[in-house]
């Protein structure tokens, strides 16, 4: 089985420490011993934001805001490839060819931003389109996506499930309404819709919660159902406990 799982930076590192980092580490191990091939595509989080905001300020165009962005993602990729205990990777995958050779050769790769103008969403659903994976899996913040950012509105309704259309149409509602958070980016979710991807979106912040969902297929999070598939996958990393 190959998995992508996509860990927010500010789910990987709320705040900088090793406990968060050597769990989620851990689970990516864990996976690989089961046979499953892993890869991990971490986001840039709250201290992307800090140094995009300070260098904002400076004068700094967008182009080099983003390029600072991937900086940060790859310090936090870093820091994961520090928690594995194997020494099987020993650097961040700079782009798609690079981390599709490190799975085939470990069985794991690890990667941060990629180029300009994308976000670590949309990378995570182009590695699992390169290397034609069998689930993605967005570890976010979140418990799921929502009909409205549920941190600002109470009432927003969760999905269990969506067709990857009806999360196009969802995100692209979301990233309308100013200052709403989406779980994942608009150009995720339309790479998501092409691949025809088989995604969870969950809450990875008990990085246990990701070990299950490829293990089991157990979550509380949203299911993203390619068009023609089954409500149940065909396969999972183990199917009895």
């Amino acid at each position: 089985m190959k998995v992508v799982v996509s860990i927010g930076g500010s789910v990987l590192v709320p705040e900088l420490g090793t406990d968060r980092v050597a769990e989620h580490a851990a689970v990516v191990e864990d996976l690989v011993a089961d046979g499953c091939r892993v890869g991990a595509v971490v986001g840039g989080g709250g201290v992307a934001r800090e140094y995009i905001s300070a260098a904002r300020d400076l004068g700094a165009n967008e182009i080099e805001l983003d390029q600072l962005g991937i900086d940060v993602t790859r310090l936090n990729a870093r820091l994961l490839i520090a928690a594995l205990s194997s020494g099987s990777v020993i650097a961040p995958a700079k782009n798609y060819e690079e981390a599709g050779e490190s799975l085939q050769r470990a069985g794991i790769s690890i990667m941060g931003g990629v180029a300009p103008a994308q976000t670590t969403d949309a990378v995570g659903a182009a590695l699992a389109e390169y290397v034609d994976a069998d689930l993605l899996v967005y570890a976010t913040s979140v418990p799921g996506v929502y009909s409205d950012d549920p941190n600002e509105n109470a009432e927003a309704t969760k999905y269990d499930s969506l067709t990857a259309t009806e999360l196009v149409d969802v995100i692209a509602g979301l990233e309308m309404n100013a200052g709403a958070s989406a779980p994942v980016d608009l150009l995720a979710a339309k790479i998501i819709e092409r691949s025809g991807m088989r995604t969870i979106v969950l809450d990875g912040t008990d990085p246990d919660r990701i070990s299950r969902a490829v293990r089991y297929g157990e979550h509380d999070g949203t299911n993203i159902i390619p068009e023609g598939a089954g409500e149940e996958p065909t396969y999972w990393a183990q199917d009895e406990r």
